[in-house]
Formats: structure tokens, sequence, C-alpha cells
């Protein structure tokens, strides 16, 4: 779907949450302590959220079988995944370089 594409590429940092996405307020949280400023989309609160969703589990179905839609984080226009992926990358001291390269934190 061409929407979750462009609103991806928007900014160096783009998630794809709920409102009520308790695990999309870690990531977005741990993001903004790191120093990122992400674009935030609440595929709850669009139009077209149900085809956003539907577009985004199809994206994330190679990253592990039964993964929620929701978080959803891509950063330089690439999808890096899910809550635990971030959370991994973070633990493992390479999310920061990887926000970095995109230009998401100098």
């Amino acid at each position: 779907m061409e929407r979750v594409a462009a609103l991806a590429s928007e900014r160096a940092v783009v998630v794809f949450t709920a409102s009520n996405c308790s695990m999309g307020n870690v990531v977005v949280s741990l993001l903004s302590s790191l120093g990122v400023n992400a674009a935030v989309h609440e595929v709850d609160r669009d139009p077209r959220g149900r085809e956003m969703e539907q577009d985004l589990a199809r994206r994330l179905a190679g990253s592990s079988g039964g993964t929620p839609t929701v978080p959803a984080v891509f950063v330089g226009g690439n999808l890096v995944g899910g809550t635990a992926r971030v959370m991994a990358l973070h633990l493992a001291g390479e999310l920061v370089p990887l926000l970095r390269s995109a230009g998401a934190l100098w």
C-alpha cells in the first residue's frame, strides 16, 4: 500500500501504533529518551487505518508468526520491526548507530 510507504518515509523515524497500544507508548518513549522526534501514526484514528494495518501485517509477516501489526517502527523508510526488535537493537547497542545513519540523531 502506498500510504504506509509514503508515511514511513516522511521522517527519519516513523512509528505506526494504536491509541491504546501500551507497547507503542514504550517504543515512542524509548525513542524520545534517545532524542528522536518520531512521527507517530495511530492507525485506529486514521480513516484508512484498517488498510494500513493489513499492509503492516504483510510487511511484518516475515519477522515471526503471530506478530502484532503495531507498533511498527520504520527508520530511514525501512521497516525495523515491532517492540521486540527495537528493544533487541537497543540492548545490543545497535539502535543508536542505526538512528544516526538515518539522520534521526546527530
